[in-house]
């Protein structure tokens, strides 16, 4: 079977049209005193006040109203789409998370009035699984492993009829997350370079194609959590993680993916810088501190994360001509009552 063709960047103008009447075009910040904590400009694209708190609602959105609708070309055939059918079949939609994409699935099936199942493992934080539930999905919990999560939603998907969205090997969500960069881009034009939380690389990648095709000269930085071997993947050119896959032991649970997927991986190894910024716990509460204290933002660890590149002495000791720096705040959906530090 062929793989599908990749994510262009009229894919993502598409996506960026369709999802647009109900997603926010979230706010670009900046903080003088980071710059000169740094020594460079630092734009920080908020998708932790998008909606469901992540970017994860641009790709779940995309996602489930490409796959609601039945387009249908009008005549003659070289003209373009004119008219748009409910699917009759597609019952609903069905996916495993983290919590992040679960509620943005949950939120976006109900948007466009489909039946949703959200599979999550029972250590997801609980303001996750609340949020997930509060959007009429129903929530179903696994063992916290990548294999269990998947069996129990292929089982789930099988029993109900429903139709799998992953939460980042998946053309319409790679689409839907790449609007971050078409968005910040207009926002902040001369960006040298953009830093990204990675987990599984959905939003990474469509980030990536988005920039890269807007302003080819731009570098796209992975952030990951201590111990998923991005940077020495990308170096070898070999997508590497211990078999089989787990997650990560960190309190990013965003971003704690042990390995990339098999679209996303391909992206990210032509488009992305090979140099990763590999953070642990206590840089993610300094990155995160400093949000909540200096920038008045809530922001969840995998946030902190990029925040914390920001900040490192890998970066200080980068290129002094990249002066403006992209920040992607990935989401702001932290359990207030169980703060990291």
């Amino acid at each position: 079977m062929a793989a599908p063709a990749r994510v262009t960047l009229a894919d993502i103008y598409r996506a960026h049209e369709r999802i647009l009447p109900y997603i926010h075009m979230t706010p670009v910040f900046t903080n003088s005193t980071f710059d000169k904590r740094i020594g460079r400009n630092a734009f920080f694209k908020a998708e932790n006040l998008q909606k469901t708190g992540s970017f994860k609602a641009r790709g779940a959105l995309n996602a489930v109203s490409n796959l609601r609708d039945t387009y249908i070309s009008a005549r003659p055939v070289s003209t373009v789409i004119a008219l748009k059918e409910r699917n009759p079949d597609v019952p609903g939609v069905v996916t495993h998370s983290t919590g992040n994409h679960g509620q943005a699935l949950a939120w976006a099936a109900k948007t466009v009035g489909l039946r949703c199942a959200v599979i999550v493992p029972h250590d997801t934080p609980q303001v996750k699984k609340d949020a997930i539930s509060s959007y009429g999905a129903e929530l179903v919990l696994c063992e916290p492993t990548p294999q269990s999560r998947q069996e129990t939603c292929d089982k789930i998907a099988k029993e109900q009829g429903l139709e799998f969205i992953p939460p980042f090997d998946y053309n319409d969500v790679i689409a839907g997350q790449g609007t971050i960069a078409m968005e910040l881009l207009k926002q902040a034009p001369d960006l040298d370079a953009i830093l990204v939380p990675v987990s599984g690389g959905g939003m990474s990648s469509g980030i990536a194609i988005a920039a890269k095709a807007i302003k080819p000269g731009i570098k796209i930085y992975l952030v990951e959590a201590e111990g998923k071997m991005c940077e020495k993947s990308l170096r070898a050119g070999e997508r590497l993680w211990p078999n089989p896959p787990r997650f990560l032991n960190t309190i990013a649970d965003g971003i704690r993916m042990q390995h990339l997927g098999h679209l996303t991986w391909p992206i990210l190894l032509e488009l992305a810088e090979k140099d990763v910024f590999s953070l642990n716990d206590e840089d993610m509460i300094k990155g995160m501190k400093f949000a909540f204290q200096r920038m008045k933002l809530v922001i969840e660890a995998a946030s902190g994360a990029a925040v914390a590149a920001a900040m490192s002495d890998k970066l200080a000791g980068m290129d002094k001509e990249m002066k403006n720096i992209g920040v992607i705040l990935c989401g702001g959906n932290v359990d207030i009552e169980k703060l990291p530090w």
